[in-house]
């Protein structure tokens, strides 16, 4: 389970991402500096112990439509060795020292982590309370299927709204990083997925609203 440290972080997230998000093929805002507020999120456990993994909703307020991006985050105490294109940047951590923050979609243990959780292997952990579970994450799967899900090595591409995977078998792994409500009446798994990981996040009017996330195809 995951243990959240209280304690100093320098910079904070935010301001981390602040300067990182205009530079995004799947940004909305302008030439503005985005105006960015925390609006949800949730964590998981890497294994192995070593790796912090964070997937983080963020509002841009300064946008008319307040749009809200997902970023998954990894948190490593020494750089990830050809990842220097997907570093965020780096920061103080008052416990854990210095922590390289890169966007989870390039990093490995990230992407295996929620391939994991698509496939109902474990559980979203809260991201704000230690040894807790978030159970506003839910994920659904399609049992059975003989399709190579393993995207060991496949390049993690933007377009204008995510971040897609593609296996050597073809399958793909798209992240959804400009956030849209679902339907109320949206089924469990959305029409031709293998699988798929839907969350909540708050708006920008502070209604609590659930979207999709990612979502796995054959």
């Amino acid at each position: 389970m995951a243990v959240i440290h209280n304690t100093t972080i320098k910079p904070t997230k935010t301001e981390l991402l602040t300067p990182w998000l205009p530079t995004r093929a799947w940004y909305l805002g302008g030439a503005d500096q985005p105006e960015l507020v925390k609006a949800g999120g949730f964590r998981l456990d890497d294994p192995e112990g070593e790796v912090g993994i964070e997937f983080i909703v963020v509002t841009d307020r300064a946008t008319a439509s307040a749009a809200s991006y997902l970023v998954p985050l990894s948190y490593r105490g020494a750089p990830l060795e050809g990842a220097e294109h997907a570093l965020v940047g780096t920061m103080e951590h008052g416990v854990l020292g210095t922590r390289w923050i890169y966007d989870g979609a390039h990093d490995p243990v990230v992407v295996a982590q929620l391939l994991a959780l698509i496939e109902g292997q474990v559980v979203a952990q809260s991201q704000s309370v230690s040894h807790a579970l978030d159970q506003d994450v839910t994920s659904a799967y399609v049992e059975g299927t003989e399709t190579d899900f393993d995207f060991t090595g496949a390049a993690a591409i933007d377009d204008q709204d995510g971040t897609e995977l593609t296996a050597e078998s073809g399958a793909t792994l798209r992240l959804h990083r400009v956030l849209r409500p679902l339907p109320t009446d949206a089924p469990a798994l959305r029409s031709g997925a293998a699988g798929q990981v839907t969350g909540v996040w708050e708006a920008a009017d502070g209604t609590r609203t659930r979207g999709l996330i990612a979502e796995l195809r054959e």
